[in-house]
């Protein structure tokens, strides 16, 4: 076997076994799932598990890696407004927000099991958040800049944003009988957009 078809093979397994570890954690939680479990889902030998990670917790770091690298906003994608004063800018990124965990609750839901038993892991969670605030935290200076006041400083007031976002989404993916998606989505931006501003969405 060449090099290139080592890592090939490499790759496809790393990828088999990050793939395998989302769909156990969803169906059995991060906190009872085992390595084997992980490894028997994948197709994959027991010990093929340490080629590439040397634990269950380096793995979800792996994912988490994965999750950043998905979670930039394109400020040049279709619809996306930077001027939080605008209900209409809210609502894109509530809805960003919004199919992002809804297109990776599994990992999302492990990231947040990890952070209950795991300082460090809750450290690393926190920056993760830290960072994707970071990102669109310009956003909020229209909203002072036009003269109205925050309920907290810039980066408090993302961080209430994204945990409500979040919370909202894993209770609506729970139960997701009670409203649409749509509705849920409204329902969110209208709440953060009166939040941010103390305004109605008109």
């Amino acid at each position: 076997m060449t090099a290139t078809s080592r890592k090939e093979k490499a790759a496809e397994t790393e990828a088999a076994l990050k793939d395998a570890a989302k769909r156990v954690f969803a169906a059995k939680g991060y906190l009872n799932t085992k390595i084997t479990d992980i490894t028997a889902e994948a197709g994959r030998a027991a010990g093929s598990f340490y080629n590439h990670f040397a634990s269950k917790e380096e793995l979800l770091e792996s994912l988490l890696a994965d999750l950043a690298a998905a979670s930039d906003v394109n400020a040049s994608q279709e619809g996306h407004k930077a001027d939080f004063t605008d209900p209409d800018a809210v609502r894109w990124h509530v809805r960003e927000y919004w199919n992002f965990h809804r297109d990776h609750a599994a990992t999302m839901l492990a990231l947040r099991q990890a952070a209950m038993v795991s300082d460090d892991f809750a450290r690393t969670l926190a920056r993760f958040g830290a960072d994707q605030a970071a990102d669109i935290i310009g956003h909020l200076r229209y909203i002072t800049d036009a003269g109205w006041e925050l309920p907290a400083s810039e980066r408090l007031s993302l961080t209430m944003m994204a945990e409500l976002a979040n919370g909202f989404a894993h209770t609506w993916l729970l139960d997701s009988s009670s409203v649409s998606e749509e509705e849920a989505i409204e329902a969110l931006t209208r709440f953060i957009y009166r939040g941010f501003t103390g305004r109605d969405v008109s």
